[in-house]
């Protein structure tokens, strides 16, 4: 005789689970990007609301990465439901070839994070001929 019996998870250790099969682990919250180029100069805005930037975000380049670091703190108070996700948050980007740390500037306003540095000049395609070289003769 066969039994079968059904078990239960929350979305949250379901999730955890299908993520270890994949090798990776549960992700932590992520900052949603947007990257745009403004006339000579490229833009990245980060939503990152209620957080203080004094205390809570930091910038940083180092070795052709842009790394946004900070932590959304949790308020003290008895709360029924939240769908606020409080916790440390890193993301970290690409920047453009040549990009300096003095080049990077950024700014807070209105729960958004606008970082800006140049834009990456255009390179035009070149096409690179192949030489054929003849096998030697044995």
């Amino acid at each position: 005789m066969t039994t079968t019996s059904v078990v239960r998870r929350d979305g949250a250790s379901l999730m955890g689970e299908l993520m270890s099969w994949f090798g990776t682990v549960p992700m932590q919250q992520e900052i949603k990007v947007e990257e745009y180029q403004e006339g000579e100069r490229r833009i990245v805005r980060a939503d990152l609301p209620g957080v203080d930037p004094d205390k809570d975000i930091s910038v940083t380049v180092d070795d052709g990465l842009l790394r946004l670091h900070g932590e959304r703190r949790a308020e003290e108070h008895d709360r029924y439901r939240t769908e606020i996700r409080y916790g440390s948050f890193d993301r970290v980007l690409t920047l453009p070839s040549g990009t300096q740390p003095g080049d990077v500037t950024a700014e807070y306003a209105d729960g958004v994070l606008t970082v800006t540095m140049p834009a990456p000049a255009p390179v035009e395609p070149k096409a690179i001929p192949v030489t054929h070289r003849e096998a030697p003769v044995e």
